[in-house]
């Protein structure tokens, strides 16, 4: 298992990247860092002027530049697409944590599981009855699976996830440290008309991730009620993200962090949901909808485009009530210039 990042030559680089180095062919290249950082051996991107600008006034090894950008005082190398090319180093220099192949002394595992030859099982990992992992599924130390639950081919789950019960996870899906998937449904009723204490609503439903789905880390999502609570293919969640019971949760959305989706909340197909959003139960956000940071979506939003505010609002509106907002102390004197000037009018006409 590598322990270290590799590391290139510039020209090595510029062969790779299909691109023109102007600077030394040997000078060593370990990392991608940041613009702006003064890593000698570290390589940056900068995609316009601005960004060219901070990344010559550090000392960084070298930068990616588009086709056509004079020589700097900066070994830089000319391609195509900076900020793709930049994507090719990171996808190169990315080290999966470590695990064994096969099943770890350490783990615990059901003999009613069934566990692919090909598949990782980490130290202290739980595998409980009538769970099954597919082919090239990891699951890293301390995990729980869950009764009933399936990780399908090439999925990843990692330490500490928890799987509670019949959680299905997709191919190549990926659930961060610390999550948890399937835990109960947030449901309680009033024991009687006088309200003693709150009954627990029983939790028996599931949750069905599709594939290439990725779950940050700390991120829960509750079981159904009854039935499932869904997550389509593609979809991508941030961490410290709640998903309440029975939600449909479309495919290729994104959910950013702190963002909270309440039970039975629909949301569409390319979805963009920033941090802090929240939504009340029973909504539907349609296709296409992008609901900005903090926004809320108190009813169903279904014409695609951008939103914001509370209640979530066409977000050219809103900017311009936030706009007009900030000049209220200016307004406010305004009126009251008026209602002087008004007062002292009809003063006069007395």
């Amino acid at each position: 298992m590598e322990t270290k990042t590799r590391a290139w030559t510039l020209g090595q680089l510029a062969q790779i990247l299909n691109g023109e180095l102007n600077g030394p062919a040997d000078h060593l290249i370990e990392r991608p860092v940041p613009a702006g950082s003064n890593d000698v051996h570290g390589i940056t991107f900068a995609g316009s002027a601005d960004y060219l600008a901070k990344a010559l006034e550090s000392s960084v090894g070298a930068i990616l530049v588009p086709k056509g950008t004079p020589a700097q005082s900066i070994p830089t190398i000319q391609v195509e697409n900076p900020r793709a090319a930049f994507g090719y180093v990171l996808a190169m220099s990315h080290r999966p944590l470590p695990i064994q192949s096969g099943i770890h002394a350490t783990a615990v595992v059901s003999p009613t599981a069934q566990v692919s030859a090909t598949a990782s099982i980490g130290a202290y990992v739980v595998i409980e009855p009538g769970a099954i992992i597919e082919d090239e599924a990891k699951i890293y130390p301390f995990a729980y699976i869950g009764e009933n639950c399936k990780v399908g081919p090439k999925a990843i789950i990692y330490p500490h996830a928890v799987l509670y019960q019949d959680v299905s996870v997709g191919e190549k899906s990926i659930v961060h440290a610390g999550s948890v998937i399937g835990a109960d449904g947030f449901g309680y009723f009033w024991n009687s008309p006088q309200r003693e204490f709150r009954q627990k609503v029983p939790q028996v439903g599931n949750v069905q991730l599709g594939a290439n789905v990725e779950i940050g880390s700390l991120t829960a999502i509750d079981r159904a009620t009854a039935g499932s609570t869904t997550i389509a293919d593609g979809t991508k969640i941030d961490n410290l993200v709640q998903i309440a019971h029975n939600c449909v949760i479309g495919s290729h959305t994104v959910i950013a962090s702190q963002a909270g989706i309440s039970g039975s909340t629909t949301v569409g197909d390319r979805v963009d949901i920033g941090g802090q959003v929240g939504t009340a139960d029973h909504v539907t956000i349609g296709d296409d909808v992008i609901l900005a940071a903090r926004a809320g979506a108190t009813k169903s939003v279904l014409e695609p485009g951008a939103y914001w505010g509370v209640p979530a609002t066409p977000l050219v509106f809103m900017k311009r009530v936030i706009k007009l907002t900030l000049k209220l102390p200016e307004t406010m004197k305004t009126i009251k210039d008026l209602e002087r000037r008004i007062a002292d009018l009809e003063k006069d006409q007395k």
